[in-house]
């Protein structure tokens, strides 16, 4: 970190997270957006799985699919741009110091939230810009977190519904009044490459 300014810590990183929530439905969208972004971007793409009580499969999925590598998150894990991190099931996401961090899950019973806790977690912790992308799937998991991406000067965005198995999610998004965005998956793509572009 050479051309870091002697006041910055460390840890301090700036290049753009995007995290993608799902359920149900979601890997055909993972599957479309990653197959529709180029692998040197220089974004952080963060998928959040909201199907939590199940070994997820998806670190061994999803590389057929991207050139970036795929890793299923660790403790302590550095985040880093160019590649796709993956949550470990029943376990909340945490972000500090530019690392992951693992919790024992905070609701256990009922819908998941882990999406947004993962969310608020980066409006608060992480410096860089944040894009926030909600998918197929059940239930309403990140709506909550969504007006918070967009105080921070983050990005929102929805599946657009015609295009998500299960709408339920995206549609609690859009339902928040704090959605920038309304696209299928390969225009989500599209969106988050000029994004990235604008970033540098």
């Amino acid at each position: 970190m050479m051309n870091s300014p002697v006041n910055t810590p460390l840890f301090a990183k700036d290049f753009p997270v995007v995290c993608v929530g799902g359920s149900a439905g979601a890997l055909d969208a993972y599957i479309r957006l990653l197959q529709n972004l180029p692998a040197d971007m220089g974004v952080a793409i963060v998928i959040v799985n909201h199907i939590t009580n199940m070994p997820t499969h998806l670190h061994e999925i999803l590389p057929r699919f991207t050139t970036m590598p795929v890793e299923l998150i660790t403790e302590r894990l550095q985040i880093e741009p160019d590649r796709v991190f993956i949550i470990p099931e029943n376990r909340d996401l945490h972000v500090l110091d530019g690392e992951f961090r693992l919790e024992p899950i905070s609701k256990p019973r009922g819908w998941p939230d882990v999406i947004t806790v993962f969310l608020r977690s980066l409006t608060q912790y992480w410096n860089g810009k944040l894009i926030a992308v909600i998918v197929s799937g059940y239930d309403g998991d990140g709506a909550a977190a969504m007006c918070g991406i967009q105080e921070i000067g983050g990005i929102t965005i929805a599946q657009k519904l015609s295009t998500a198995t299960r709408p339920d999610m995206p549609e609690s998004a859009i339902a928040s009044g704090c959605i920038d965005f309304i696209l299928s998956p390969e225009d989500i793509a599209k969106a988050i490459i000029r994004i990235a572009h604008a970033e540098t």
